[in-house]
Order: C-alpha cells, then structure tokens, then sequence
C-alpha cells in the first residue's frame, strides 16, 4: 500500500530530538562561527549549521536558518537569503506546517528567480531546489497536477546543470507521482530514467527504484518484466541492506505471485515482510502484510487463519490509528463473518466498517479544504510576484526603449526615421499574412480531423452492433464501457489541432483493448515510445487509428494464427517516424480479398488522412511522407504489412 519515494534535501527523515547534541560537525561549525569576524563567511556558515541539523533537530535548524536569513538581507547577500529561506522551508516541512513552508519555498522562488548574479549555477541550483520543494508540499498533500508541474520544471534545470543525482531523485519522484494518478506507462518511462543514472553511479538506492519498476509492470500484467525487475531488486537490496524497503520488497513480490497464480509463494513472501518489518518495529508495514494474507485466506475459504490475520492488522491498524488500515480489516472482518454464516458479527464489523470509512472521508474533506486554502493562498501570491516581475520588466523594458530612442533621434532624426516606420509597416503587414496563412491551414486540418472522428464513430458503431450479436449481452456492456472511455477521449482530442504523443498513445491503447475484446484475443499488440522524444511532443490527434484499424481488419483478422500488431513511435533524421506493423496477410492478399469480397466498402479513413498530412505539409513548411509495404522473410514468403508515418517534429504550446 505504500511506494517507496526519493525526496530531494527539503525531504528529510527524521531522528530522535533528544540525538541533535550528538552533531560533531554541526558542533564543529559552531565552533568556527564563533572565530568568524567577516559577515559573508558567517552567513555561509549560518546556513551550513542550519543545513545539518535537518535530520536531527527542526528547532535549532529553524533557528540558525533565521539569523542566516537575517544577516543575508543586512549585507545584501541575496543567494544566502534564498538559501536560508530554503533552510526555513525544510525545518516547517519536517514539523508538518505545509503552509508556512510554502510561503519560504515561493519565496525563496521568487528571489532566485529576480536574482542577478555573476554565477549563475548557484541562480539555477538555488531555483531548481526550490521548484522540487514546492513539488514534494504538493504530492504530500495529493495535489498530484501541481506536484507534477513544478517537479518538471525544476528536473529541467538539473538537467541542464548535469547533476545526475539530484535528476535521478526527481525522476523518481516524478514516476510516483505518474504512478498516483494510475498513468503507469508515464511512471515506468521515468523510473526506467532514474535506473540507467542510478546504475551509472552505483547509487545503493537502485533496489528501490527496481522495486517500482516491477510494480509499474505489474499493474501492467506484464508478469515476465515485473519477475525480472523483482530479481534485480532483491540482489540490490541483499548487496544494501534497507530493512524497509526490504519488507516492501517482499509484500509486493507476494502480490506477483498472487497475480501469477502461486498463492504458496505469496504466503511465503508476506510472511517474510512480516519477520522484516518486525525487526525495525514497522508496524505499518506490518498491518499491510497482515492484510494481504487475510484477503487471500478468504479466496481460499481458510476462514480460520484469514479471521486471526484480519484480527492482528485491525490491532495494530488502532495502535498506530491509521484509518485506511482500520477500514481495510473491519471491511475483512466483515465478509469473513459473513462467509461463516455469522450475520450478527458480520453486521456489527459491517458496521464499524462504515463509521471507520465515514471518519476517514470526513478527515480527507478536512484535509482537502486545507489544501485548497493553501492552494489558494499560494496562487495568490505566485500571481502578485508575477505581477512584480512584469512590472519590473516592463520598467527595464521602457527605459531601454527610451535610451535606444533618444539616441537614433539625435543622430538620425529626419530620413531614417520615415524608413523605419515604411519597414515596421511592412513588417506588421507581412506578419499578418504569415499569421493567417497558418490560421488557414490549422483550420483546413481541424476541418479535415472532423471529417475523420464521424468516420471512426461509425466504424465503432458498427463494431458494436457485431459484438452485441456473437456475444450477448454481458459482453457488449463491458465493451460498451471500454467504448464509452474512448469516446471521451476521442472528444477532448477533437478540440485539438496537436495532442501529446503519450496521449495519442493512451487512446491507441484503449483503442485496441477494445478491437482485443472484439475478436476474443484474437492478436497482441505493444506500443514502443523511444526516450529521445520529449514529453510535449506532439502530433495530430486520431492520425495513426485508421492505420492501426487497417491492421486489425485486413490484416491480422483474416490469418486463421494469432496475430501481432506493433506501433512504435521515434526520431529520426529531425522528423518523428511512426509505424505500424502487423503480422497479417499482407497488403495484396487483402486487396484481392476486398476485390472477391460480396459486401461492398469504400474507405475515407486513408484519403482523409493523406489530405492531413499535406496540411501539415503546408503549415509546418517540412515534409511529410507516407508509404505502406509488404513485410517478407528470407524465402520471399509475404510475413505481414509495415505502414510508416514520417511527420515533422511538433511541440505542444
């Protein structure tokens, strides 16, 4: 139930208050303070004791963050003030004041953000730890949309720094935060991100971030890569020792086995985790393993040992008073009792049940309320420093026009000042045409996108109507479901000229799971995204579905195998290659069958999508090409066809 996150520095564990004596270094510095005459020197080391003290004692961390804070502004030292302010924003992080630690973390912001330095790496560091500060305040609080903003903006900075392993903690943040929000593709793109940096640099943190890796595939079903990810963690964690993690290591490799079939496995898994987080008093973790022992004793129907499982999580659920816990074992308890026939005990854990689940949604209204005001209360204050910032800019804006205009008047007043104006006029005149022109074609190419979603509709009607007829009722509303899903998504798409790749990848998947249900498993597909293409890539919405359909219908439907179906999408010579292959017929096979063919069928799919792609053509003045051929093995025997896309490298604005 828990994923193991990485923090940046602001996301500090906690030890014992009464351990901070026990701080050679910090005493060290304290000791240097206190020699030190030069102001700049002090503030350096005000911030440094500050800085190590956030694992040991928030108090005196807040304290010696503040006299930093203090001298910084009397001495103008404006790196030391963000630094401090960063320090103060880590000790109210540590003691759970969210959002007063905002108020430092977007402070701190907005001063490096204004700053004027010579070194502007301590600019882009200072700005990009508190980017990731303000991310890590808003994945605390769930608000994952916010959390996943400014986690992107400060990762591009340490990206442009080259400072892999402040990237590799994002990156992982980053993936949880995907992984939060059930976009498991996104989560596994970044998780796999971290791993190739984190085995780069021998961190000892790698078992975690394989451990997440195989809980992404996972909720894949991809059963094969989730073993092997499981297998590389388990060798990271014997070679590291993390009890913890460890334990979760072992909950979520019994929740392999269970997906994979191997209840004696998953047993013997849980039971480890509980012997591991025995050991470091986790009682947490405990209850979780309880829990999952409990819920598959009672698939086995081994009432007894699910009801004394059931009993020890909701013991330990109230010792720690975690509510989720408390609901989880009570709802066990519940069904168990009612599973023996026991209606009063069923009733009564029933019951408790609903109080527990009512307490927890009041709690979380609570906590939502809060963090709307604290939402709230920070976009206010975003949106007043923007505001400063504008007008500054503005100012300097103003008085650089003013200077360049005194100037030109007083060497060129007269001719030039007519040749000016006849070249800015020509300007405006051209850029209007340019503007228009682009209107012109982005309006034709939304013309044509409508022309194609009719298209698509009418082909999943039709798909429907087959399905309700070969497989009854029960089925057709399940399909209808998955159909309802990619309808939504067909019409947020349509308000669009451009999609995110990771979208249209999102609705090739629903579409497919759709086609897969169809034809009773009739093929398997993947879809491969290659890591050189940027998170706003984009391209036109509903392009490669006619293709992918093509591929299905006359391709692989009509071989009495299994068949396969691969979209991969990827960089090449500047352009952005798209394929679609399948292991079908072929192309000629399927054209003299549509010939032979009784029912008579014009498709507007393909002249639809050539007449876009010589839009795009048009508006993006880069060329676009298209070509469909047939795939042949060794002997010149006819193995599939292969539809190849190559469209110009777009950007979502």
């Amino acid at each position: 139930m828990k994923i193991e996150q990485y923090f940046l520095l602001c996301c500090l564990s906690l030890f014992a208050v009464g351990a901070w004596s026990q701080n050679p270094k910090a005493d060290s510095l304290i000791s240097v303070l206190k020699k030190t005459r030069n102001d700049i020197d002090k503030v350096q080391l005000l911030n440094a004791i500050a800085d190590e003290y956030k694992t040991s004692h928030p108090k005196l961390m807040s304290e010696y963050a503040q006299q930093a804070y203090q001298l910084a502004q009397k001495i103008n030292f404006e790196v030391a003030e963000g630094n401090a302010l960063l320090n103060l924003g880590n000790a109210n992080i540590i003691t759970g004041d969210y959002p007063k630690a905002l108020r430092y973390f977007t402070g701190a912001q907005h001063l490096f953000e204004t700053l004027t330095v010579k070194n502007n790496t301590d600019k882009q560091k200072g700005l990009a730890k508190a980017l990731g500060s303000i991310g890590i305040i808003f994945s605390e609080q769930s608000n994952y949309s916010k959390a996943l903003e400014y986690y992107l903006k400060a990762v591009k900075i340490y990206e442009q720094l080259k400072d892999d392993e402040k990237c590799a903690k994002l990156y992982n943040n980053i993936g949880i935060v995907y992984k939060s929000m059930s976009a498991d593709f996104k989560a596994l793109e970044y998780f796999i991100k971290a791993q190739k940096i984190q085995e780069k640099r021998k961190d000892v943190n790698v078992g975690i971030t394989y451990t997440n890796i195989g809980n992404s595939y996972l909720s894949q079903k991809n059963l094969p890569n989730a073993l092997n990810y499981y297998n590389k963690a388990k060798i990271a964690l014997d070679r590291n020792p993390n009890p913890r993690a460890l334990g979760e290591w072992y909950n979520n490799f019994g929740l392999y086995h269970k997906a994979s079939g191997n209840p004696a496995k998953a047993i013997e898994n849980w039971n480890s985790a509980i012997r591991t987080f025995q050991s470091i008093d986790d009682k947490f973790g405990i209850a979780d393993s309880y829990i999952y022992l409990g819920q598959l004793y009672l698939q086995q129907n081994k009432l007894a040992e699910a009801m004394q499982m059931a009993q020890q999580s909701l013991t330990l659920a109230k010792e720690i008073k975690v509510l989720e816990q408390i609901v989880i074992s009570e709802k066990l308890l519940s069904d168990i009792y009612s599973q023996q026939n026991n209606t009063a005990l069923a009733l009564q854990h029933f019951k408790r049940y609903s109080e527990a689940k009512d307490s927890l949604t009041n709690e979380e209204n609570i906590r939502r309320s809060v963090e709307e005001e604290l939402v709230y209360d920070f976009e206010k204050r975003e949106a007043v420093q923007q505001k400063e910032i504008e007008k500054r800019d503005l100012l300097l804006q103003e008085e650089s026009k003013r200077n360049t205009l005194q100037l030109f008047f007083a060497a060129v007043f007269g001719l030039l000042l007519f040749g000016i104006a006849f070249l800015i006029y020509n300007r405006i005149q051209l850029k209007k045409n340019l503007t228009l022109q682009k209107e012109l074609a982005e309006y034709e190419q939304k013309a044509l996108h409508l022309q194609m979603n009719p298209h698509f509709v009418f082909n999943c009607l039709g798909s429907i109507s087959s399905f309700i007829v070969q497989n009854g009722t029960d089925s057709a509303i399940k399909y209808l479901s998955k159909f309802s899903k990619l309808m939504r998504l067909t019409l947020e798409y349509s308000k669009e000229s451009l999609i995110p790749i990771h979208k249209e990848i999102e609705s090739l998947q629903n579409y497919l799971e759709l086609e897969q249900l169809r034809f009773n498993n009739k093929f398997n597909f993947t879809i491969y995204k290659s890591s050189d293409i940027e998170d706003d890539m984009a391209l036109p919405p509903l392009l490669m579905q006619p293709f992918v359909e093509n591929a299905i219908i006359h391709g692989v439907i009509p071989k009495k195998e299994i068949g396969s179906i691969a979209v991969r999408f990827s960089i090449a010579n500047d352009s952005l290659i798209c394929t679609i292959e399948d292991n079908g017929i072929g192309f000629q096979e399927s054209k003299a069958q549509k010939i032979n063919s009784v029912v008579a069928h014009k498709s507007m799919a393909l002249d639809i999508t050539k007449k876009r792609l010589e839009m795009i053509e048009s508006a993006t003045k880069q060329k676009t090409d298209f070509s469909i051929e047939e795939t042949k093995n060794k002997e010149g025997e006819v193995t599939g066809t292969k539809v190849t896309l190559q469209l110009p490298i777009q950007y979502v604005k």
